[in-house]
């Protein structure tokens, strides 16, 4: 296992699947990827072209394409020289090779560049990671005008390509396209991953749940995003991943290098199912931060919805009391606590507390919540500011900006030039004293908007404001992190504009969406599931009707829909019933006893929203596990179902506990014959607790 080199061909193994490429002057080649096969069977013939206008190069499937000689395909490299020349001519120069690694040499026949192509195993994690480096070991400056992280060639045609679609309040909406001999393009130009693809590729021909080829990758980044799907006239399906090239460019002077993110990728026979959950079990335990990434989620309690901009410390006390009363263990404050902050309009920027609302600062209010044995967060946008601010007043060059345009603004506010050293020093040196002078434990930080008028005239190479925007919050927040240990952050962009692979890096916990309808997130937390994992997707209990959809849902169909997640509540417990607090009282108690399921657990989509009347997931966690199963919309007065449950075992006799029965049954019986559940009506649950005994 690990890495194997025989003659001019690597192989790179896991536990069940093999990548081969072949290594050739002129071109790599890409030659397997799938089930282990012994790499002697391989013997790749010549390539031929297929006329004048059909070269060799884009008949090949090559494992990593640049612009140069007859290439008209999309490829990963392109690049300009300081003399005019726009194209390479690379050639192997070495290759290394470790147990689990591998670095391939490319040097230009004349010009001062090398590509490096990097390759990790991660055997017992089944999955692979790919990714470039760049350098000019020269002394005249190379201007990269494109480059990509990744590029997967499989044979034939008739791929679907599986991500999501949709926008702001809607995210998550899974789609599958056909991929034809046309390009399909996902993409985020807007400066963060956003709101309408995500940077991660899913292919297949046929694939269900438990069964079918799926070919799968993530890109570790955060900001502008390019997957390109195409099929091949030479009968051949090509999926390239990066960052994206639009309005982008580096320029490397002598002895720079730019190393390109990472794309962890894998290959199963089993599914999306089993996509899902290597993907999961990989994200918690190799990309989330190490200081939290095996601990329980509290149940959080946010004051938003009860209080908007209207925060006022007194009023932040007795809601607190409240939370406490039902069992919430994290207490946050939201929009509204700092400068003049009274509507969106104004105040964004300057991050010192506002004395009318809290004279004495935020210490009472948060020794208050330590007192009742909670832990204490708080809001901030540190990359956004109000024209109507001390901070914009004081700076108006620190927003991204061109000399000849008026600024846009979106949500009231503008975009800080997070490239300029002072800007970094102010963020980073603000966010550092409300951490040191207060007892917070949480951060959940936000971006409201896109970029627009992205000119950072401070740069000299101007149009790569797009990547040094993200490095530098990233730095941020890990110089943050590294200060304040014990803080734990939670990556939001107007919902979920950053649910990526780069922010876990640096973030415990995403926020999904701000749509927190409970029907629609079952559709949002289901395609959210694809890739990333329950422990990272805080999901919330809100009030009815919905502020997004009008509609109305019983509150145990909330709790149960967020309690698939790490649990939190954003409703206005001032107007609660007590019925409604008892309810809720319950429910968090019960989530308690299963969240460690749900947070650490194996997830399997037993039936899925779009296809079948009721919505059943399953978390699996060694000898326990939990169902929870949904009836949206009650047909005629069908209200009995049975669900075959999954990752059990056969020979086990598991205590199942539903609707305040307990019987037992045996894993072989679980799985094959199933389990009968009564849902009665509109907008019906529950949730089943299971345990080998």
């Amino acid at each position: 296992m690990g890495v194997r080199k025989y003659n001019e061909y690597i192989s790179l193994y896991t536990k069940s699947m093999q990548y081969v490429f072949k290594l050739e002057d002129e071109l790599i080649r890409h030659v397997y990827f799938g089930e282990d096969i012994p790499l002697e069977d391989f013997k790749l013939e010549k390539i031929q072209e297929v006329s004048s206008n059909d070269s060799i190069y884009d008949v090949a499937k090559e494992e990593f394409s640049y612009h140069g000689k007859l290439r008209f395909k999309e490829t990963c490299l392109k690049v300009e020289f300081e003399d005019g020349t726009r194209d390479l001519v690379l050639k192997l120069e070495d290759v290394k090779v470790d147990e689990d690694y591998v670095e391939v040499l490319l040097k230009d026949e004349h010009y001062k560049i090398e590509v490096i192509l990097k390759y990790k195993v991660y055997e017992e994690d089944d999955l692979l990671a790919r990714y470039i480096e760049v350098k000019n070991v020269g002394e005249d400056s190379i201007k990269i005008e494109k480059v990509f992280s990744f590029e997967l060639n499989l044979d034939g045609l008739g791929y679907y390509i599986n991500n999501v679609g949709g926008h702001w309040g809607r995210e998550g909406i899974r789609f599958r396209q056909q991929v034809g001999y046309s390009k399909v393009i996902l993409e985020s130009r807007k400066g963060n991953t956003g709101h309408n693809n995500n940077p991660y590729f899913i292919i297949e021909r046929d694939a269900e749940e438990d069964r079918g080829e799926v070919y799968f990758g993530a890109l570790e980044y955060s900001g502008n995003f390019k997957i390109i799907a195409e099929g091949m006239p030479y009968g051949y399906t090509r999926v390239l991943v990066g960052i994206n090239d639009f309005d982008t460019s580096i320029t490397l002077e002598e002895g720079q290098s730019l190393v390109l993110p990472t794309v962890y990728f894998g290959y199963t026979k089993k599914g999306l199912g089993e996509m899902s959950r290597r993907m999961h079990r990989f994200i918690i335990n190799k990309l989330m931060p190490i200081n939290f990434n095996q601990k329980i989620r509290p149940v959080l309690y946010n004051s938003w919805e009860a209080t908007l901009f209207d925060v006022k410390c007194s009023e932040q006390i007795e809601l607190a009391k409240r939370a406490k009363e039902i069992g919430c263990e994290l207490f946050v404050v939201d929009d509204g606590w700092f400068g003049e902050r009274n509507s969106d309009r104004a105040g964004l920027g300057d991050w010192y507390v506002n004395k009318e609302k809290f004279p004495q600062g935020l210490k009472p209010l948060i020794d208050e919540v330590k007192a009742l044995g909670m832990d204490f967060g708080i809001w901030v946008e540190p990359e956004m500011v109000n024209p109507d601010s001390n901070l914009y007043r004081n700076h108006p060059d620190w927003v991204y900006h061109f000399n000849n345009r008026k600024c846009t603004t979106a949500r009231n506010q503008l975009v800080l030039n997070m490239t300029l050293k002072e800007v970094q020093d102010y963020v980073y040196s603000v966010l550092d004293e409300l951490l040191t002078q207060n007892d917070i434990s949480f951060i959940k930080w936000d971006m409201n908007r896109p970029f627009s008028e992205v000119g950072a005239l401070n740069l000299k190479d101007k149009r790569s404001v797009w990547i040094k925007h993200t490095e530098a919050v990233f730095e941020i927040v890990k110089r943050l992190r590294e200060k304040h240990p014990n803080v734990y952050f939670e990556a939001c962009a107007s919902g979920g504009g950053r649910v990526d692979l780069g922010s876990i890096r640096y973030f415990d916990q995403y926020w999904t969406s701000d749509n927190t309808d409970a029907f629609d997130r079952l559709k949002i937390q289901e395609a959210y599931s694809l890739i990333y994992p329950a422990l990272a997707m805080r999901a919330w209990v809100t009030d009815c009707p919905n502020f997004l959809t009008n509609r109305t849902i019983p509150l145990k169909f909330r709790f149960h829909c967020a309690m698939m997640g790490t649990l939190g509540i954003g409703g206005n417990i001032n107007k609660w019933t007590d019925e409604e607090k008892k309810i809720a009282k319950d429910m968090i108690e019960e989530y308690k006893k299963i969240r460690h399921i749900v947070q650490f657990g194996d997830l399997y989509r037993l039936s899925l929203i779009e296809k079948e009347e009721i919505h059943s997931v399953q978390y699996v966690l060694k000898d326990e596990s939990v169902v929870f199963t949904f009836l949206p919309r009650q047909n005629y007065s069908k209200s009995k179902f049975r669900i075959r449950l999954k990752g059990l075992e056969l020979g086990k006799r598991y205590k199942v506990k539903i609707e305040g029965k307990e019987y037992f049954k045996s894993g072989a019986y679980l799985m094959n014959y199933g389990i009968d559940v009564e849902l009665k009506g509109d907008y019906a649950s529950n949730a089943i607790y299971l345990k080998y005994e």
